[in-house]
């Protein structure tokens, strides 16, 4: 169990307010958009002046609507590209661990049972923006990336697609976990198991609808993730 001081940007987030309400392990101090602008590299280094964390939990983020990513690219690279960067940037000045909220998006999602090691090729925007981030978070030793799979509780829809393969966890699932893998270093695929999403909706959700996903809708069918490794550590 980790008690070190830890940031969390992006506290207005979905996952974030969730963390707010259920963390009773970790030692955290949540900042506003005001408190924490991360395209300003100077209102970064004050909240880390005046906070002294000893780990940077990075939720802050551009993800829905999903296709923001494409009618306005502008704010997707600044989000989660340059914003993770100027991050990156200021916890190698001062020795700042940085964990990154990722997505399993960044791998192509074809063949599934995807493995951290696994070349990754994102079949959207999002994934790329995501990936961008990736990118400057990896040149930094002190880091740790989830790539994670999760969505609200209870289950948003009506329907569910039968074919598509994804691991789908709660945001509930992951605040329970999170103090088990937060002092890792590298890549980690963070999930449920690889199932259908119907099946993940129907375990939990019990008048959800069938539904089959289609070329027309230009999802990758079987997004699954291998999470052999995070079996492991907890």
């Amino acid at each position: 169990m980790s008690k070190k001081k830890i940031l969390v940007t992006g506290s207005d987030g979905r996952f974030a307010k969730i963390l707010k309400n259920k963390n009773t392990k970790l030692n955290l101090y949540f900042a506003t958009k005001k408190e924490c602008n991360i395209l300003s590299e100077r209102s970064i280094l004050k909240i880390i002046k005046k906070t002294k964390p000893q780990i940077i939990l990075h939720t802050a983020g551009l993800s829905r609507p999903m296709n923001i990513h494409e009618k306005n690219i502008n704010k997707s690279i600044d989000l989660n590209i340059i914003g993770t960067a100027n991050l990156v940037k200021i916890c190698n000045k001062f020795n700042i661990k940085i964990v990154y909220f990722s997505t399993g998006y960044v791998y192509e999602g074809s063949k599934g049972n995807y493995k951290e090691t696994d070349p990754v090729k994102p079949f959207n925007n999002y994934g790329i923006s995501k990936l961008g981030g990736e990118c400057a978070v990896s040149m930094y030793k002190n880091s740790l990336i989830l790539r994670i799979t999760m969505t609200e509780k209870p289950f948003q829809y009506k329907q569910a697609f039968t074919n598509l393969i994804s691991n789908f966890m709660y945001h509930e699932d992951l605040v329970k976990i999170l103090p088990s893998i937060i002092n890792k270093k590298g890549i980690l695929n963070v999930g449920g198991k690889q199932q259908s999403v119907y099946n993940f909706a129907k375990s939990k959700k019990i008048n959800v609808k069938k539904a089959k996903l289609s070329k027309s809708d230009k999802i990758p069918a079987n997004q699954g993730m291998n999470i052999s490794k995070l079996k492991k550590i907890l």
